[in-house]
């Protein structure tokens, strides 16, 4: 299903970009911020949930940006000026190309706390952890089991990933830490998903834009998970999340949080649900933006961010003494889950 869902994406923006880039902007200045401004304006997925979030307007940023640009001196100045036009999106998928680099918006995820220490992590590894398609992993005590996955970038063999819950199999349940995974494979992160789900499961829906006015998409399709064709694990699961999980890894959270034997703990992910799409300026810088929304089972938009099931942040005095207060809190909620399991 997934798979359709993504071809008529794909579709969809070819359709797209050939209706919409009608218009033709000389390649000056000018006519670069013209073109830009343009292909936000009909392309992009967020303008109503930026405009009801933080009161964005993209006609107001046009005002504001235009007679910047008209005294640029030079392609540096309009670089800069074009990138912090961008940057009134709020967008971390939303960057500008040239050859003088890439902008990004980061304040998505530097105005949050951490909340992850890969020194403190190495406590928790120590140094007989096991890695398989980039997936670090362990029995900490307490027979519980601890994954942590940085990045989506690869792909994720099902027979590996299949082994290694084969190696976790004495556990009592398992801490899946997708902290400060920016995102990567969207197929990657089902992958994941699906060993964690013996039914068919209702996660999400997606959209597509169908014309250039801000609300012109089509009707939200069913995102569905499917159980792994290896092996499935159905013990509790604790997912870990701070505002560093983004892009797929968001996608990631938004499959797991539907699943009934998982718990989702730590802090609001950073979001970046909008799958991008590219397109040139007439001076060939490569614009990327989001141009189809993802929306939880619940129909809610999860570009911001998903709230975890229970909140919690490293303290400062487990930081400073070493210690993961998210990994502390999952562990004992899985121990608790046990315990009150026996007193039945």
């Amino acid at each position: 299903m997934f798979k359709k869902i993504f071809i008529a994406i794909i579709t969809a923006s070819v359709i797209l970009a050939g209706c919409i880039g009608e218009e033709n902007y000389e390649n000056s200045y000018k006519g670069n911020f013209e073109a830009l401004w343009k292909i936000v304006d009909e392309r992009y997925c967020f303008f109503d949930i930026a405009e009801k979030e933080f009161g964005l307007d993209w006609n107001d940023i046009y005002d504001k940006y235009s007679p910047i640009a008209d005294t640029c001196k030079n392609e540096a100045e309009l670089f800069d000026v074009l990138g912090d036009m961008l940057g009134e999106l709020r967008d971390g998928h939303v960057n500008l190309t040239s050859m003088y680099g890439t902008s990004f918006y980061w304040d998505w995820q530097l105005d949050y706390p951490i909340n992850f220490s890969d020194s403190i992590q190495r406590n928790y590894l120590g140094k007989d952890f096991r890695i398989t398609n980039g997936i670090k992993y362990t029995a900490l005590e307490d027979s519980i089991g601890y994954a942590y996955y940085g990045s989506f970038s690869g792909g994720l063999s099902i027979n590996n990933l299949s082994m290694m819950l084969l190696n976790l199999k004495e556990t009592k349940g398992l801490i899946i830490d997708v902290r400060n995974n920016g995102g990567g494979l969207i197929t990657t992160a089902e992958a994941l998903a699906s060993a964690f789900t013996d039914k068919k499961i209702h996660c999400g829906y997606m959209q597509h834009k169908t014309g250039p006015g801000h609300n012109d998409f089509s009707e939200p399709e069913k995102i569905y998970l499917k159980p792994s064709e290896g092996v499935i694990w159905l013990r509790p699961v604790v997912v870990l999340t701070n505002r560093g999980v983004y892009s797929a890894a968001n996608h990631f959270v938004m499959l797991m949080k539907e699943l009934p034997n998982v718990l989702i703990l730590g802090d609001t992910t950073g979001g970046g649900s909008g799958m991008p799409m590219s397109s040139t300026l007439p001076n060939g810088w490569s614009i990327r933006l989001s141009a189809c929304p993802t929306l939880d089972a619940q129909g809610n938009c999860t570009e911001f961010g998903i709230e975890p099931d229970l909140h919690v942040d490293i303290s400062s005095h487990d930081w400073n003494n070493g210690r993961d207060t998210m990994i502390e809190a999952a562990k004992t909620i899985i121990l608790e889950y046990y315990e009150k399991k026996e007193g039945q």
